[in-house]
C-alpha cells in the first residue's frame, strides 16, 4: 500500500483514458505519478524483483512479486536501481523517474496485478 513516489502527483488515472499520443479512448493498465526526472521510486511492499530491465511500451521497468499472488509494475524509468533476483522492502528505492519507452513526459506508470489480473490501483494508493 501507498504511493511509488517519494514526490509528485497522480497525473492519470486507471481505466479508459484520452491517449496521450493518438488524442483516442485506450484502456490505460495503471496510474501515472508525475514528478521531476531523477527523483525517486519506491517500492509499495516488499518482493523479489521479476524483471528490471528494457520493455516495449513502458521503457525502463522494475517488477516486483509480493506475496498473497500480487505483483506491481513500475514503467518508464530513467535508470533502474535494483537487479532480478533481488529482494526489495517497502519504501526501498527501485528505480529513478523518468520518460523512457512510450512516454509523453517525466512519471512512472504504476500497476497492481493480483493472480495475474490486472486491478485498479488507486485502492492500494490510497490505503496507506
Amino acid at each position: 500500500s501507498g504511493r511509488p513516489v517519494k514526490k509528485g502527483w497522480m497525473s492519470s488515472g486507471f481505466g479508459y483514458r484520452t491517449d496521450p499520443f493518438t488524442g483516442k479512448k485506450t484502456y490505460h493498465r495503471g496510474l501515472d505519478f508525475a514528478g521531476k526526472r531523477g527523483s525517486e521510486v519506491v517500492a509499495v511492499a516488499s518482493g523479489v524483483v521479476t524483471r528490471a530491465k528494457k520493455a516495449a511500451g513502458y521503457g525502463n521497468v522494475v517488477e516486483i512479486k509480493h506475496a498473497d499472488g500480487y505483483s506491481t509494475l513500475y514503467g518508464h524509468n530513467k535508470e533502474v536501481l535494483v537487479k532480478e533476483g533481488e529482494v526489495v522492502s517497502k519504501g526501498q528505492t527501485v528505480a529513478l523517474l523518468g520518460s523512457t519507452g512510450r512516454s509523453s513526459g517525466p512519471h512512472v506508470h504504476f500497476e497492481v496485478h493480483k493472480n495475474g489480473k490486472i486491478v485498479d490501483p488507486l485502492r492500494y494508493v490510497r490505503s496507506k
